[in-house]
């Protein structure tokens, strides 16, 4: 079965753990450039939104939903059966702890680090196969700084990045107003290939 991707916001099951949105989401499956057969790892799954929509993509591969918030591995779990998304497997617990014993993965997803992302970034390169794909996507500039410090200063990568700034329309009577979305900023690393 073929899947768009972009699923809207208000069809998955939510909580109050933070949801990647789905322009967001868009964007950070573009630069993963998923193939059907693919692994893949996401780091702070959140509600699994993100995990869902590559799992989808990766109808005869695996994904992995790293998530440290019982809240959030219950809503991955909720998430992935409402999408039949069955090769969604969910880790409970925090990166890089979680990741070990993982098999070697296409594409590895950080969008949660709680404060250990130069530590999950090498244990994520490890698990990386080569043409493999990184993507970073960071909500502060903290984030930002210390994912470009390290993968600029890694030989075998090509890496760029990105700052997504998305308004929504919203209708409101005979007005149409723009609600601002939080920027978020895109890391998309690749893993010895810079003729990508």
């Amino acid at each position: 079965m073929s899947h768009f991707m972009g699923i809207p916001d208000q069809e998955f099951i939510r909580g109050n753990i933070p949801m990647t949105k789905s322009e967001v989401r868009i964007l950070a499956l573009a630069k993963a450039r998923i193939s059907p057969q693919d692994v893949i790892v996401d780091i702070g799954a959140g509600t699994g939104s993100l995990a869902v929509e590559a799992a989808l993509l990766a109808c005869s591969g695996k994904v992995f939903a790293i998530e440290r918030h019982p809240e959030g591995s219950a809503l991955i779990k909720a998430n992935a059966a409402k999408f039949q998304a069955k090769n969604i497997e969910v880790i409970p617990g925090a990166a890089p702890a979680a990741l070990a014993g993982l098999p070697p993965v296409d594409v590895v997803f950080i969008g949660g680090s709680g404060g250990q992302l130069e530590k999950i970034i090498k244990v994520s390169d490890g698990l990386l196969k080569p043409g493999g794909r990184l993507i970073i996507t960071a909500v502060t500039v903290e984030t930002l700084y210390l994912g470009l410090n390290i993968m600029q200063n890694k030989a075998s990568y090509s890496v760029e990045a990105f700052c997504a700034q998305i308004s929504r329309i919203n209708q409101l009577a005979s007005y149409n107003m723009l609600q601002a979305l939080n920027p978020i900023h895109i890391i998309s690393c690749n893993k010895g290939g810079h003729d990508v």
